[in-house]
């Protein structure tokens, strides 16, 4: 079950159909996306984070009880709620940001991430450091404008996400970029095409990291 951490329930089916997409070409079990209760509609900032992790158990939860749930992924980029549903449902689970910065930093690899949410800058280095990637980051690379009005706007997102991820291989050195959000997963899947640096998207991402944990 892939867990959206806001409330935007057309962000919820945006996801799911990446995710069912991806685990279709894995040979993996198909998922079933859900939508958060109650909590920010976008998560933009540290607080909203903070807010959206127990809302992302409380769903992972009743998911584990239902019977018929084999993995959980958990859908934002900070990974909301990651760890405390590893510690309370036993259950196989992957978060967006854990598992793309894991692939981009494979085999040494330097990387680095193009967002849209600068007030979360500070926590994406913290979230490196903690994964012990810290030697491989080339640092972060941030959008111009709101991510209120980049959300709204398709083309200009995909534009200034290409801009960004072009610093972060010409400016920084990175040999792979990470798209640092989960409701960027459609913007990731073109900017794969667009740009010649390796770019990680993260839903893919993390349905490659589920569907090991499934296999082990």
């Amino acid at each position: 079950m892939l867990i959206n951490p806001n409330t935007s329930t057309a962000t919820t089916a945006m996801m799911t159909a990446i995710a069912r997409r991806t685990l279709r070409e894995l040979g993996a079990p198909t998922v079933r996306g859900v939508t958060v209760s109650r909590g920010p509609g976008m998560l933009t900032d540290p607080a909203a984070l903070r807010a959206a992790a127990p809302e992302v158990l409380a769903a992972g939860l009743r998911a584990a009880t239902g019977g018929d749930c084999a993995a959980l992924l958990v859908g934002a980029f900070g990974d909301p709620g990651l760890a405390e549903l590893r510690a309370a449902t036993g259950l196989p689970v992957a978060g967006l940001g854990e598992a793309a910065l894991l692939e981009a930093a494979a085999d040494g690899r330097p990387f680095g991430i193009a967002t849209t949410t600068p007030l979360l800058a500070d926590a994406i280095a913290e979230r490196v450091a903690s994964l012990g990637l810290a030697d491989r980051y080339t640092g972060v690379r941030l959008t111009a404008g709101s991510p209120e009005r980049l959300s709204a706007d398709p083309v200009l997102l995909l534009d200034r996400l290409e801009r960004a991820v072009r610093a972060c291989a010409e400016r920084d050195g990175a040999r792979a970029v990470v798209i640092g959000g989960g409701p960027l997963g459609e913007a990731a899947d073109e900017l794969r095409v667009r740009c010649a640096v390796e770019v990680v998207a993260p839903i893919p991402a993390a349905c490659r990291a589920l569907s090991r944990l499934l296999t082990a």
